[in-house]
């Protein structure tokens, strides 16, 4: 008898069918698992998404904001030349094939947009609007999403406040305009008293970092142990004590610090968009000096806009400069995918045009068809003209059918 009369195979054992079955079942779906943090947007999703890039963009344009489209990926020079710590290890690099540089794949597109300021924004007030995808290297907080669609508004060339009260009132008109049933809340705070008062301590980095740190945490007895050997402690302390009140703030410090006009300036612009916010858009705000998670990157107001209870916020920005561009800016983003879960779209118009009646029309009734066809989609219905009779699209709501020699409308 041959070995090959003696193997098992698939065919006479059913089991093993069954098991290599399985094994490329498993095979093909560990192949398309996606990474953490990267999930594919379908169907309504998808559109959502697409509808909001569209109208939040439009919205943008129509107050002067002028559309930028950045590439994805750029030579590092210039797309971390400016960058954080925090973002130069949430951004990928890559080897350019054709000049063995070093590339990076956005991570942010704001540093993208000092590079076109720098370029083509000339003298004056410049605005800039943008939307597109981002990558992290890692998700931002849990469950967080590692590829973003990003849209945001810079405005270059203002030194004033009220650069950054545009940009605001430009927000909220976004958000509102979108009809969620989720409310806005905003977190202000200001880099440059902190910055102010380590000038005027005369602060190391170590210091410096240090209290960073034990901000970030809310550790204020570390805190306080900390600032009694630091020049000015008491000061560094009453931040983290009653940064949350301008009035009681200004109250606590030292005279070396209730005295320098950077602090005072600081203070003033904090009670004035706070007051802004409360009058113009009846919205909750609290303050906190404290928050410094973009120290190295803003200059001066900073804040977050957070919707209902999440941890994480929808909207950050503030004031910052381009450093080497020496032009002062001011600028929000967002993560739009953050806001699908909070709107609805409006109910479809779902067509399918009878199978059966295409088969059978003649010339003229297929060319009145295709005219009738192209008239609904210019009015927004969905229609799909099915290659068989099985091809039909789900939750349809009309049907386009031959009713005495005309093509009509059928609400199902």
């Amino acid at each position: 008898m041959s070995a090959s009369s003696n193997a098992v195979t698939s065919d006479s054992n059913p089991y093993l069918s069954n098991f290599h079955l399985s094994n490329f079942a498993n095979e093909v779906a560990n192949s398309w698992l996606l990474p953490d943090g990267v999930v594919d947007v379908l169907f309504d999703e998808a559109q959502k998404q697409e509808v909001l890039r569209y109208r939040l963009t439009q919205q943008l344009i129509s107050r002067g904001y002028q559309l930028v489209s950045p590439p994805m990926i750029e030579f590092t020079e210039s797309l971390l030349s400016e960058a954080s710590e925090d973002l130069k290890r949430q951004t990928f690099k890559i080897i350019d094939q054709l000049t063995g540089r070093l590339m990076g794949v956005r991570a942010d597109i704001t540093p993208q947009i000092l590079r076109i300021d720098a370029q083509w924004g000339g003298e004056g007030i410049a605005r800039y609007c943008y939307a597109g995808d981002v990558i992290h290297t890692l998700p931002t907080g849990l469950f967080g999403s590692r590829t973003p669609l990003q849209l945001g508004a810079e405005i270059f060339g203002c030194e004033s406040l009220d650069a950054d009260i545009e940009l605001i009132d430009v927000l909220f008109s976004l958000v509102n305009s979108l009809n969620m049933s989720a409310d806005l809340h905003v977190d202000l705070g200001h880099v440059a008293i902190f910055k102010r008062l380590s000038v005027l301590a005369d602060l190391s980095e170590s210091d410096t970092e240090q209290l960073m740190h034990l901000y970030a945490n809310k550790n204020l007895p570390e805190l306080k142990r900390v600032c009694q050997s630091l020049n000015m402690g008491s000061d560094f302390y009453a931040l983290a004590r009653f940064g949350h009140d301008m009035t009681q703030l200004s109250a606590k410090l030292s005279n070396t610090a209730q005295q320098d006009n950077d602090i005072a300036t600081a203070v003033e612009e904090l009670q004035r968009l706070k007051t802004h916010l409360q009058q113009q858009w009846q919205c909750e705000v609290s303050i906190d000096i404290t928050e410094l998670s973009g120290y190295h990157y803003h200059t001066g107001i900073v804040f977050n806009g957070y919707i209902n209870s999440e941890t994480q916020p929808l909207v950050r920005g503030g004031r910052f400069d381009g450093m080497q561009q020496l032009r002062e800016a001011t600028g929000f983003s967002m993560d739009v995918s953050r806001l699908l879960a909070h709107i609805e779209l409006e109910s479809a118009n779902i067509v399918v045009v009878n199978y059966s009646d295409m088969t059978t029309g003649t010339s003229d009734q297929l060319q009145s068809l295709q005219s009738q066809v192209a008239d609904l989609r210019n009015k927004g219905y969905r229609v799909t003209m099915p290659l068989d009779a099985n091809d039909c699209p789900k939750d349809i709501s009309h049907r386009l059918s031959m009713i005495e020699d005309n093509w009509q409308l059928e609400t199902i």
